[in-house]
């Protein structure tokens, strides 16, 4: 009879281990993974799943938990009103651009947030909800205590580089179970395809909505200390699955290594009694640690192109272990602080997302309130148009001079026949006139069109 207690140990101790091995290598292309039941919170999979992580834009699922339960605490409505102010509109990199002074409703600022995942508008609904960037972070803080997110700290709401800024797989996971369960109805939020403002139609960044069967959120980010980041959840046959994946080296590496994590889950087995029982995500034990900087692999001289959050698909995902491998490390050294129902059931060589699909309507978002909607706020982003405009005002002025000179040209053609048919002798003195006069007025032409 196999003896639950020291499997469940063994368990815990492998994964203890295996976020030692983590800190003691360095390993800079290291990965933390966590797969869970949302309803249960029971552990299917964990890879360094409590070992720090810089968080990036997935802070934003703190902030929309953050506003929403303002919402239903009655200290604000969906329908009020947030405006941009200096500080929200300096906010890099990725952003909608609007200028200070611009409101917009707290319900289209949550679907920028979760879509377009603008660093701005995180801001606006900071400085909304609690009244500046500090007091709003006081709030997310105090709901990670509550909720038990004991290896988080939260410095803003958008996850922009801050040393101090820290979670860990664990703690998202905990918090994505939280929304899902706290939220039902506000679920829509985190599965929105695209968004429309105007004519900018802007998709999410989180692939697996239009690409995996069954995924219905969360949230991606990136940067350069943190690498990909992802919180993705989906639902098949009434069973919901919240997959995390840390320091991916590209966007579509980590949503295969999400796909391939939430594919286990659901792939049936009839021996996973066999495998030891990691028992609920609030009940893994935190490791102490500063957080792995990824910042020489993600963003140094050797990577072949720029990494960013709008690079969100790129060939280098077979840098990342697209083949199948999930495990942070070589041989044995690997397999032996790995633990998950994949251990019995050998995974697939390769999970290949479906194409690219819109899987839901875009939705359209504005700016002003619902009684006043507009879409033509002037955004900070117009400017690189302004100056395409410029150079094609040029393009005119050119044109048009080419055209005053075509029509001087004429003049003269026309000027030349009247003066043959007028007199022969006066022919060649005429000529000479005229093509004396042709220059002035061809720089005259040009002179006016300038």
């Amino acid at each position: 009879m196999i003896d639950c207690r020291r499997l469940r140990l063994a368990g815990l101790l492998a994964i203890t281990l295996g976020a030692a091995a983590l800190a003691g290598t360095g390993r800079a292309n290291a990965e933390a993974l966590l797969l869970i039941e949302a309803d249960t919170g029971k552990v299917l999979h964990a890879e360094n799943a409590t070992y720090p992580w810089y968080p990036a834009s997935v802070t934003k699922l703190m902030t929309a938990y953050t506003a929403l339960r303002a919402v239903k605490e009655q200290r604000l409505t969906l329908d009020s009103l947030l405006t941009m102010s200096p500080n929200a509109v300096a906010q890099q990199p990725t952003k909608m651009g609007f200028v200070v002074g611009t409101t917009l409703t707290l319900d289209n600022a949550l679907k920028m947030l979760m879509v377009k995942s603008a660093n701005d508008v995180a801001v606006a609904i900071a400085e909304g909800v609690g009244g500046s960037v500090e007091g709003f972070a006081d709030l997310m803080n105090e709901n990670a205590a509550r909720l038990g997110m004991t290896q988080s700290h939260f410095v803003n709401p958008n996850g922009l580089p801050a040393e101090n800024h820290v979670s860990s797989a664990r703690d998202l996971a905990i918090l994505a179970r939280a929304l899902i369960q706290e939220f039902p109805e506000y679920d829509a939020y985190w599965h929105i395809s695209g968004i429309r403002y105007g004519k900018r139609v802007m998709r999410n960044y989180n692939t697996l909505i239009d690409r995996y069967p069954g995924a219905d959120g969360m949230k991606t980010g990136f940067i350069c200390a943190s690498g990909y980041n992802l919180v993705a959840s989906a639902t098949r046959n009434g069973k919901r699955l919240i997959a995390v994946v840390l320091g991916a080296y590209g966007g579509a590496a980590r949503a295969q290594k999400a796909a391939r994590l939430l594919e286990r889950g659901f792939a049936s087995t009839g021996l996973s009694w066999l495998t030891p029982s990691l028992g609920t995500v609030d009940a893994l034990q935190p490791i102490a640690a500063a957080p792995l900087d990824l910042r020489e692999e993600m963003c140094g001289k050797k990577r072949r192109r720029p990494a960013s959050e709008d690079n969100d698909e790129d060939d280098e995902m077979v840098q990342a272990g697209a083949s199948g491998e999930t495990a942070t490390g070589d041989g044995a050294d690997a397999q032996q602080h790995v633990f998950s129902l994949s251990a019995v059931k050998p995974p697939p060589s390769k999970y290949v997302l479906a194409p690219l699909t819109v899987s839901g309507p875009i939705i359209d978002v504005y700016t002003g309130t619902a009684k006043n909607p507009t879409t033509n706020a002037v955004p900070v982003a117009a400017k690189p148009a302004k100056r395409k405009k410029t150079k094609t005002a040029k393009a005119d002025t050119k044109t048009k001079a080419d055209s005053a000179t075509a029509e001087t040209a004429n003049d003269k053609s026309k000027d030349k026949v009247k003066a043959k048919d007028t007199a022969k002798d006066a022919a060649k003195p005429a000529a000479k006139a005229g093509a004396k006069h042709a220059p002035k007025k061809k720089k005259a032409a040009a002179a006016a069109t300038q």
